[in-house]
């Protein structure tokens, strides 16, 4: 005999106020009915204010009569975050992530991968043993070979995961995991436009060439700048002597800035990220080059480039909304049959930031 709706919604408010929080999909299992009907059961008790709906989980309105061991969310209601540790630009999408999953009713469980190959899996396998249900990751991945070192297990998982500005080589073990991350590409072709704009012909680009984000804009600079028919010299560089690990470089590639730029005859640089750039800024200071008026400077990330003095113009990846849309992807993962969608991979759009460090060339 099919059990009353009356007593089938107490049931519901019963479980969710013993937890504080449960999930629809687990209350349809516990209570063998399918995710739909416990979905217009949850939206009516929501209506009368009796419950509130989160992404797939039910709040309770009233507190829970009985905290899980250790307090907080249920071990099933966790999703880990693996970032590296002193990441600011990070930062900003961690925050995005957080708010759309406090906001879902789940609890974050954030770990922090230390300056260590292979650091990343040893904190994921801790954090699946400790119960989460979901990942959101973004490798250091100083290199190609560290990279490919971690596909295999990553592409294992058990759990849904999705990467954070982080975007898998084409035809590797990690090509159809979910993936959230800026359009680098893009960002590099706003700076390069923005200069040639003003009135820039000779440019220096320099990054920091240890991330997936600086091999991905050596890249897209490289191929923008070499294929722009007003750009009549470029050259790259390493920002900081210290910065690349994948070698061998030639002189130029890890040529002093201020050098570099006399050599080629540069009147606009592209430097990433941040800190870097508004060293650079300090260091041409000291050779008495001006910014802007010898040289103009657009900083890459974004992150504290408008307190420099000048205030630096900057391309500014959306870190918050990759953040965002992350989680958001995650908790539809966490709320479907494995393999019901295709693995998607999303990009989102840089903007530029126009301050004072950029300017026409003097005459």
């Amino acid at each position: 005999m099919r059990e009353p709706v009356d007593l089938r919604r107490q049931r519901i408010l019963a479980a969710v106020r013993a937890r504080g929080t449960a999930r629809v999909r687990d209350l349809a299992e516990e209570l063998q009915v399918s995710v739909v009907t416990v979905r217009r059961d949850v939206e009516e008790l929501t209506r009368e204010g009796r419950l509130r709906r989160g992404h797939g989980v039910v709040r309770s309105t009233v507190p829970a009569e009985e905290e899980p061991a250790g307090g907080g969310a249920a071990a099933g209601d966790r999703v880990a975050v693996v970032v590296p540790v002193r990441h600011s630009y990070l930062n900003e999408t961690l925050h995005g992530a957080r708010t759309v999953l406090e906001e879902a009713g789940l609890r974050l469980a954030l770990h922090l991968a230390p300056q260590a190959s292979g650091a990343e899996r040893p904190l994921v396998e801790r954090a699946l043993a400790e119960g989460a249900d979901g990942l959101l990751i973004a490798p250091r991945w100083r290199g190609r070979a560290e990279e490919e070192a971690d596909h295999e297990w990553l592409a294992a998982l058990a759990v849904p995961t999705v990467l954070m500005e982080r975007r898998p080589w084409r035809g590797s073990a990690l090509h159809a995991l979910d993936s959230v991350c800026s359009d680098h590409w893009y960002g590099a072709h706003l700076a390069v436009e923005h200069l040639v704009g003003l009135g820039h012909r000779r440019i220096v680009f320099a990054t920091r060439h240890d991330s997936p984000t600086a091999r991905s804009l050596r890249a897209a600079f490289t191929e923008i700048a070499g294929a722009h028919p007003l750009v009549e010299r470029w050259a790259w560089t390493l920002i900081a002597p210290e910065a690349g690990a994948d070698g061998p470089y030639t002189a130029d590639e890890t040529a002093e800035l201020p050098a570099l730029m006399r050599k080629v005859g540069a009147t606009a640089m592209v430097l990433h990220g941040d800190v870097d750039a508004l060293m650079v800024v300090q260091r041409l200071a000291e050779e008495a080059i001006r910014v802007p008026e010898d040289c103009s400077v657009v900083a890459y990330d974004d992150v504290v480039a408008g307190l420099g003095s000048p205030p630096l113009t900057a391309v500014s990846p959306p870190k918050t909304e990759v953040g965002r849309m992350a989680a958001e992807l995650l908790l539809q993962r966490l709320t479907e049959a494995p393999g019901a969608r295709p693995g998607r991979r999303v990009e989102l759009l840089p903007r530029l930031r126009v301050r004072g460090s950029t300017a026409g060339p003097a005459e």
